[in-house]
C-alpha cells in the first residue's frame, strides 16, 4: 500500500490532489446550521497541512448525511467547510456544486498551498450508485478535476475518510482506481489500532458495547467473543439480553426477534459477558421525567430504562480495571440527557483510567466523550468511524482498503 509519505517523497507542489475526507459532522438544528462536534475535521487536518506545506493544490471530496443524489441545502458541506477554514492556517474555498462549473472553475484557479472543498458528493447519484459503471463515470469527473494547467495528468488521490472505507462508493473506491492511490495518515493509524486489536491483542482484553440495538452489534458480538476475556453490554441493547434471563424490561427498548440469539449467546459466552446489575429508569423519554434507579431484574412494568445505574458503573470498572486491551463502541445511555449520562461518563473515565490500549470505536462514543468534557488524550485511540471499525472486527473486507492494497 502506497503511503503519504510516498507521494510527499515523489514531489506534490504544483499538483492537484484529490482527498477524500470524512467531514461527515453533526450540526446544530436551527436556521444557520453549525458544527456541533469538529472532532473529524481536526482529525482530517494533518493531512491537510502535510500536502498543503509541501505546495499541492489540495481538492477535498466529502459527505454529510444521506441525501439521496441530489442537492439538499440542509445536508450541505458548508458548515464544515467554515469551521475547517476556522481551524485551517491556509485558504479554504467550498464549491457550489461537486463536479460542475463551480468545481471545475475552482479547482482550475487552485494556486500552491491552497484547499478547496467539493460540496457534498451525495448530492450526486453516481456517489453511491450500485451500478459499476455509473459509479465510474462519477469518479472520472472527480478524477478530471485534478489535471495540471497544461491538461497533462498529474492528480493524485489521497484516501483517507476512515470512517467511509466500508462503502463501495464512487469517491472511496472507483476514484482510487482512476488515480494514482496512496493511503492517508488518519487511515493508516486507524488500519494500526485496528489491527492490534485482532491480532494477539494484550490481555485482558475487555470489550465495552452500547448503543441501541442488539440487530447492529450482534455481528461483531459473534466475532469478538471466542478472542476477548470480558464482554460488557450496556445501552438500549443491554434490555434484549436481560429479557433473554428472563427479566421484564418494562418499556424499553426491547428487540424480541433478537431474544433467542441472545440467550443462545449468554449461555456459550459463560461469564464472558457481564449485563448491568441496576438501572436508571424513567416515566417517558425526556430529562424532566420521574426518574428512580432500579434493580435490572426488576424494571417496572411502566418504565422504561435509559442508562446503566451506579452499581453497574462499579461492576464495569472492576471488569476493566487490569485491562491491557479495550475497545469501547456505543454509550451505555441516552447521554445527551443530563440524567442519564452517568453511565456513559463512568465507564469513560473507567476506559480512560487503563493503562494498557485503550480505542473508542467513533461514532456515538467519540461524541459523548468530547460531549462530556472528557480530556480526550486520556485514550489511546479515539476513532474517526463507528461502522468501519465495527466490520473490521467483524472480519468483513473494506472496499476503500482494500483498492488502496490493490486488490
Amino acid at each position: 500500500m502506497r503511503t503519504l509519505d510516498d507521494l510527499l517523497a515523489e514531489g506534490v507542489a504544483g499538483r492537484r490532489i484529490l482527498v477524500r475526507s470524512d467531514l461527515n459532522v453533526p450540526l446544530s438544528k436551527d436556521d444557520t446550521p453549525q458544527v456541533t462536534d469538529d472532532g473529524r475535521i481536526r482529525a482530517s487536518l494533518p493531512v491537510f497541512e502535510r500536502l498543503i506545506s509541501a505546495g499541492a493544490r489540495v481538492i477535498v471530496a466529502a459527505h454529510l448525511g444521506r441525501p439521496k443524489g441530489e442537492p439538499e441545502a440542509k445536508y450541505s458541506l458548508k458548515p464544515a467547510a467554515d469551521r475547517l477554514a476556522e481551524l485551517a492556517s491556509f485558504p479554504v474555498t467550498l464549491a457550489a456544486d461537486t463536479v460542475g462549473e463551480s468545481a471545475q472553475a475552482l479547482a482550475a484557479k487552485l494556486n500552491d498551498g491552497e484547499l478547496l472543498v467539493l460540496e457534498n458528493v451525495r448530492f450526486n447519484a453516481g456517489e453511491t450508485s450500485k451500478d459499476d459503471a455509473e459509479r465510474a463515470a462519477f469518479a472520472a469527473q472527480l478524477a478530471g478535476l485534478t489535471v495540471g494547467d497544461d491538461g497533462a495528468a498529474t492528480g493524485a488521490y489521497v484516501g483517507d475518510a476512515f470512517g467511509a472505507v466500508h462503502r463501495k462508493h464512487a469517491s472511496v473506491y472507483d476514484v482510487a482506481k482512476a488515480l494514482p492511490a496512496y493511503c492517508g495518515d488518519l487511515v493508516a493509524t486507524e488500519l494500526g489500532v485496528l489491527k492490534r486489536l485482532v491480532e494477539d491483542p494484550a490481555r485482558p482484553y475487555v470489550v465495552v458495547l452500547g448503543g441501541s440495538k442488539v440487530s447492529d452489534k450482534l455481528a461483531v458480538i459473534q466475532s469478538l467473543l471466542p478472542k476477548v476475556d470480558k464482554l460488557l453490554v450496556g445501552g438500549g441493547m443491554c434490555f434484549t439480553f436481560l429479557a433473554a434471563q428472563g427479566h421484564a424490561v418494562g418499556k424499553s427498548l426491547l428487540e424480541t426477534e433478537q431474544i433467542d440469539t441472545c440467550r443462545e449467546l449468554l449461555a456459550s459466552a459463560g461469564e464472558k459477558i457481564v449485563l448491568p446489575s441496576d438501572i436508571v429508569v424513567a416515566n417517558a423519554f425526556s430529562a424532566d421525567a420521574k426518574i428512580d434507579t432500579v434493580a435490572a431484574s426488576a424494571i417496572p412494568d411502566d418504565m422504561l430504562g435509559l442508562d446503566i445505574g451506579p452499581e453497574s458503573v462499579t461492576l464495569f470498572t472492576a471488569a476493566l480495571n487490569g485491562a491491557q486491551t479495550v475497545f469501547w463502541n456505543g454509550p451505555m445511555g441516552v447521554f445527551e440527557m443530563a440524567p442519564f449520562a452517568n453511565g456513559t461518563r463512568g465507564v469513560a473515565e473507567a476506559v480512560a483510567a487503563g493503562n494498557g490500549l485503550t480505542v473508542v470505536g467513533g461514532g456515538d462514543s467519540a461524541a459523548a466523550v468530547r460531549a462530556l468534557g472528557l480530556d480526550e488524550t486520556a485514550f489511546g485511540h479515539i476513532s474517526t468511524g463507528g461502522g468501519a471499525s465495527l466490520e473490521y472486527l467483524e472480519g468483513k473486507s473494506l472496499p476503500g482498503v482494500t483498492v488502496l492494497e490493490g486488490k
